[in-house]
């Protein structure tokens, strides 16, 4: 694990007429404020990353589809600098990132489209993130299949 990052299992409650996916409740323990909710669709073996954000807190819920969420963590007086975190998320294993600022993180579609919700703690300001190419950058990682 990341120092900072948590993964929470989240409540699902099907019955017949559907399921209800819980994601986060001002009452959460990992609740720290509210900025903005937002939507991001996602398509099979698509990356979207990498980017850091120097203040705002992601968290992190894939309610369709499935993807693979990688953190990295470069903060200087960290413990875990230098450490990568593979996640894996969507409704099957329903859980919710909680990414602190200033990790590195980007996502990679598993299925013919995932839906990820991200509900931060800060309005999204671009001025206030930094960003990387996915393919070409120090982190490393390399975002293809790996057969193990």
């Amino acid at each position: 694990m990341i120092e900072g990052v948590s993964i929470v299992p989240l409540r699902r409650i099907p019955d017949e007429r559907g399921t209800v996916f819980h994601m986060l409740k001002a009452t959460d323990p990992h609740f720290d404020q509210f900025g903005e909710i937002y939507f991001s669709s996602i398509y099979r073996g698509i990356v979207k990353g990498w980017h850091r954000h120097r203040e705002m807190t992601l968290n992190y819920a894939c309610v369709h589809g499935r993807i693979k969420l990688v953190l990295y963590d470069d903060r200087e007086a960290s413990p875990t600098r230098g450490e990568l975190m593979e996640v894996f998320l969507g409704p099957d294993e329903y859980s919710l990132a909680v990414v602190p600022p200033l990790i590195w993180n980007g996502f990679k579609g598993m299925t013919a489209t995932a839906v990820v919700a991200n509900c931060c703690t800060h309005p999204h300001d671009p001025s206030r993130s930094d960003r990387m190419d996915p393919f070409d950058n120090d982190i490393p990682y390399d975002w293809d299949v790996l057969h193990r």
